[in-house]
């Protein structure tokens, strides 16, 4: 896990070193156990290092081969790279280090931009090719690693965090009115390629982008599921579905324990997080960290799952650390923290709670598992059993996920960005793709490719990154996303939501926890806004710049902020932090 950086220029002008100096300074936290840089002329590549695999300075980045005529910088982790590296030493290939970076380069020469095809693991990368003089970068199928992109006067900036590409200087800072329409209805996602930055754009999920050097763009999209029982398995019952499941992600747990430091688990005491503990210590022998956070309650908001995590790390006895935040001794101080560490505003209360408990993990592990996905890959959430319903559509999903109406927005935002119902012209268009049937399977279709990628796995990627942890995923191992593609929907979102997860649970997870009631990441004060949080929230939304900025109509913030415990979204989110979080974030990043 790291965070890269560069620029290539169009005009016959040239990097500085300077430039590429503030944007990896930017991303210092991606990377602090080494920086590097290369430029030649109007080519320049930055890069923070985490070292995980290969501690040696043999992985250093930027990685050159001067015989291939290859520089790579890159971000995430290869789980397969052992199995590449055989293949690509029988066509001849040399390797001078011990780890993933170097496979990826070899791998890149060997079969062109295609070789992401072959890769299984999280990954964003920009290589240059010297002879042809073209970049070409990359995102891994889910979205796990980020990349932003940068369009600059005579050339193009990209780097792992916008940050970086802010601190280089020359952006368009404007806010983006089509992403401010969906951060404000589609629960903060902004899909790609939009930012709420207009000079500032990000690779979509399973997409290469090749650049030559006179400026000419070209993106190929290289991986999408297909939802869907196929033929040949409409007859495998309802057990062989479930044991498919635990098996394809007892292989990706196995995967991302790759590492040559010691990997914990991020365990909330949920199914997702306690089967993986499970798996984990399977493969270890139980000789694991395990990690909770817990908050304290407000009114009858229970602000922990303590009983449920403490359960699963004495059944298969781990190294278990409670980590307990006081509102008012930790969360309101470290919220400045947390949301300067935000590549892009994110809303959803439990950023503060990642943030704090990435803090306390990576003093004890560089590396640890996380549950995230599994509600939208196997049909978690609450919004997925009334799209079952026949003659269910966008319009279902909408009503049950967007966080207002267009009309509620038209009133909530300032008169010039007032436009068109871009969120829901785009839940519209993504049910109308072909390769999904059912409103269901187009709902967790959505949710998995873009839902997921803007807003759970950037918030822990964000998060974590901020204290130099690396987070791994297992629910988003591209085999296993197609595996649940393929798994009828009423196995997924049937009995009020997956289901077929739970069966496979059983199989390996004590029962009390599976039929427990679903829980979240409960963060009690940023829902239910009182007191020293209200203070904080009045400081933002009564500011200098909040009023002079006029991004919401401000009759609208002074009835959110005389009733805040009354305006809460569909998905139970505070409407009053949504508005609140964008401003903080926006004078944070002195936009």
């Amino acid at each position: 896990m790291c965070g890269l950086a560069g620029e290539l220029k169009f005009d016959g002008g040239f990097v500085t070193f300077d430039g590429l100096t503030s944007m990896a300074d930017a991303m210092a936290a991606r990377g602090p156990d080494a920086q590097g840089t290369y430029v030649q002329s109007d080519i320049g590549l930055a890069h923070r290092r985490l070292s995980i695999i290969d501690l040696s300075d043999r992985a250093q980045q930027p990685m050159h081969d001067p015989s291939l005529g290859l520089t790579i910088v890159f971000n995430g982790a290869i789980y397969n790279y052992k199995d590449l590296r055989p293949e690509l030493e029988a066509k001849g290939y040399k390797f001078y280090s011990d780890g993933d970076t170097e496979v990826i380069l070899k791998a890149f020469h060997a079969w062109g931009e295609a070789c992401v095809e072959r890769f299984h693991g999280m990954f964003a990368f920009a290589i240059w090719d010297r002879g042809n003089r073209t970049l070409t970068l990359a995102r891994d199928r889910l979205g796990i690693k980020p990349l932003y992109l940068a369009p600059i006067r005579g050339g193009l900036r990209f780097a792992s965090n916008m940050q970086a590409l802010l601190a280089a200087g020359g952006v368009d800072t404007e806010i983006d009115p089509v992403a401010l329409n969906h951060y404000m209805n589609f629960h903060a996602v902004v899909p790609a390629p939009y930012t709420i930055v207009s000079g500032v754009r990000k690779l979509p999920p399973a997409t290469t982008m090749t650049v030559t050097a006179d400026g000419k763009q070209t993106q190929r999209r290289y991986w999408e599921p297909v939802y869907g029982t196929p033929d040949e398995d409409l007859r495998v019952s309802e057990d062989e579905w479930r044991d498919r499941v635990l098996d394809a992600l007892r292989v990706a747990v196995q995967r991302r324990l790759v590492a040559d430091v010691p990997v914990g688990v991020l365990l909330s005491g949920g199914v997702d997080s306690s089967m993986i503990t499970a798996l984990v210590a399977e493969q270890t022998g139980g000789n694991l960290d395990t990690f909770s956070v817990g908050f304290e309650t407000v009114g009858n908001e229970q602000g922990d799952e303590f009983r449920y995590s403490d359960v699963i790390a004495e059944k298969f006895g781990t190294r278990h650390h409670q980590i307990q935040v006081n509102s008012r001794e930790r969360l309101l101080p470290s919220l400045p923290g947390c949301i300067a560490s935000m590549s892009e505003p994110m809303v959803s209360h439990d950023c503060i709670g990642f943030y704090l408990l990435s803090q306390e993990v990576a003093k004890n592990v560089k590396v640890v598992q996380s549950g995230q996905g599994a509600d939208e890959v196997f049909g978690g959430y609450h919004w997925y059993p009334p799209l079952m319903e026949k003659g269910a559509g966008s319009a279902d999903y909408a009503r049950l996920f967007r966080d207002r109406t267009h009309e509620e927005f038209l009133s909530v935002v300032h008169p010039r960005y007032r436009n068109g119902d871009h969120a829901g012209q785009f839940i519209e268009e993504m049910f109308d793709k072909p390769g999904a049937s059912s409103a269901v399977d187009k709902a967790l279709r959505l949710d998995t490719t873009v839902m997921l990628v803007d807003d759970p796995v950037k918030r822990v990627d964000n998060m974590t990154m901020a204290w130099s942890l690396e987070a791994r995923v297992p629910f988003l191992d591209h085999e296993l996303v197609e595996l649940a593609a393929k798994i009828p929907p009423e196995l997924k979102a049937g009995h009020g939501g997956k289901h077929i997860l739970k069966e496979a649970a059983r199989k390996i997870v004590p029962s009390e926890v599976i039929d427990r009631p679903k829980g979240y990441f409960p963060v009690p004060a940023l829902k239910y806004i009182q007191g020293d949080t209200l203070d904080y929230v009045r400081g933002v939304m009564d500011s200098q710049k909040a009023r002079e900025r006029e991004l919401f109509d401000r009759a609208y913030v002074d009835q959110l902020l005389d009733k805040p415990e009354e305006q809460i979204t569909p998905l139970g989110g505070s409407k009053l932090w949504q508005v609140t979080l964008l401003e903080a974030w926006l004078q944070s990043n002195g936009l």
